[in-house]
């Protein structure tokens, strides 16, 4: 059942907000008469049941680990009769797209909440955190204005970002109802979610598609490899491939890890018939989220 991914800075109230909306969801659940609705449970998911601890967020390796974490604690979760909140930072919009695959792939909705806590109060609550020791939540200063620096706002105009709702500091809850709605359905009119055509396995490839998925994959890759070999010693940096943008890590990224990532991808589209004008946008995509698509810095090489 239904996937909700709260957004936000750092000590903006997000595991706040997603206790409310377990209250909310818990009794509506209770209330109801519909066997398809009266047997949901809620699943509450973050760092703390996790037990994940701030300091992971300072470290791209530990962060990456957490993520990881999240990611199958959600998949796990996400059934038939589950709905799921993913209560995190969820800052990265390639991990928020993740996500947002794997509730496709078992045909559920999902929706994105963004607590817009504005910045200054943010800061105020996080210090009144670490000035209390009796309290989980602080962030360290400089972890926290990492965090803050690296945010990706939702946008709700991207499919995995929508429906978007935004939460105000100053309103009292969430628009429960309104996600509800937007999730369950009406009474007696589930929602129903169109299955997406990358999660939907279909006949065996055609053998030029599979010509094209190989080379288009591995043309991507030389691009990587020849901005490396050209920005020897670097660290980070942007390659721009049809008018995308490859975010690599701030490390260097070793041919192996490459082929591996690469193999991967094409184990998963090898059925579904990919458009050949979709593969090198999808590809870069996957491979965004495979690197953690953090913010990184350098001059960005042009493939053509």
């Amino acid at each position: 059942m239904p996937l909700i991914l709260i957004s936000g800075y750092p000590s903006s109230g997000k595991t706040y907000r997603s206790n409310q909306l377990v209250e909310f969801l818990n009794s509506k659940i209770k209330a109801a008469s519909e066997p398809r609705i009266s047997r949901l449970n809620v699943v509450h998911i973050n760092d703390q049941i996790l037990g994940l601890n701030r300091d992971v967020y300072r470290e791209a390796r530990s962060e990456k680990d957490a993520r990881a974490a999240e990611y199958s604690a959600v998949k796990r979760a996400l059934g038939r009769d589950t709905l799921v909140i993913a209560d995190g930072l969820n800052y990265i919009k390639g991990f928020r797209y993740q996500l947002y695959c794997e509730a496709k792939a078992v045909q559920t909705p999902s929706c994105v909440i963004h607590v817009g806590t504005p910045l200054d109060k943010c800061k105020a609550i996080n210090a009144e955190f670490l000035a209390n020791d009796k309290q989980d939540g602080g962030y360290p200063n400089d972890v926290f204005d990492n965090l803050v620096f690296r945010y990706e706002e939702p946008n709700g105009m991207t499919r995995w970002d929508s429906p978007l709702f935004t939460v105000p500091y100053d309103d009292a809850t969430p628009p429960c109802e309104e996600i509800w709605n937007a999730l369950i359905g009406t009474e007696g009119e589930p929602k129903k979610v169109k299955p997406n055509q990358a999660t939907v396995i279909k006949p065996a490839a055609a053998s030029d598609y599979l010509y094209e998925l190989d080379k288009s994959t591995q043309d991507i890759l030389n691009a990587v490899i020849d901005w490396q070999k050209d920005h020897f010693g670097e660290v980070g940096g942007q390659v721009a491939v049809d008018n995308q943008v490859i975010e690599l890590p701030p490390s260097p990224v070793a041919l192996p890890q490459l082929q591996r990532i690469r193999r991967q991808f094409i184990s998963l589209n090898r059925h579904h018939n990919l458009p050949k004008s979709r593969i090198h946008g999808s590809f870069i995509v996957y491979l965004n989220s495979s690197f953690g698509s953090t913010a990184s810095t350098g001059n960005t090489y042009t493939y053509t």
